[in-house]
């Protein structure tokens, strides 16, 4: 028996639609023409990623920050413009452009409160 790793990553989220415009608009994600019940996924390569509504139990009301310890990372072809339109439209940066392991990267809040961080090849 072995794992490969990484297959499917998905979010949970408070506004299934709120967050997956956000997604679309934000950060140019593209939603693939059929998602399961619950849940948008986006053709992302090389590992889906999705947007879901929580799980049974889970109330991300009671979390000071969803996914706290999980780092995510995002590739991007144009790390400080996508910053820049970030900023501009009032999402919460928390990190600003700086060298990373992976080339340019930067760290932004989505809606829900999950940290994100997007990098560019060096």
């Amino acid at each position: 028996m072995t794992v490969t790793g990484p297959d499917f990553i998905a979010l949970q989220v408070r506004d299934l639609e709120r967050a997956a415009a956000f997604y679309e608009t934000k950060l140019g994600l593209r939603r693939v023409p059929a998602s399961p019940p619950g849940a948008v996924v986006f053709a992302t390569t090389p590992i889906p990623f999705a947007v879901r509504e929580p799980l049974p139990g889970v109330d991300l009301d009671q979390v000071s920050r969803p996914g706290l310890g999980v780092a995510l990372w995002l590739h991007c072809d144009a790390v400080q413009d996508l910053h820049d339109a970030l900023a501009a439209a009032g999402t919460e940066i928390v990190r600003g452009v700086e060298p990373g392991p992976f080339g340019a990267m930067f760290t932004f809040a989505d809606l829900d409160g999950y940290l994100v961080t997007l990098h560019e090849n060096a």
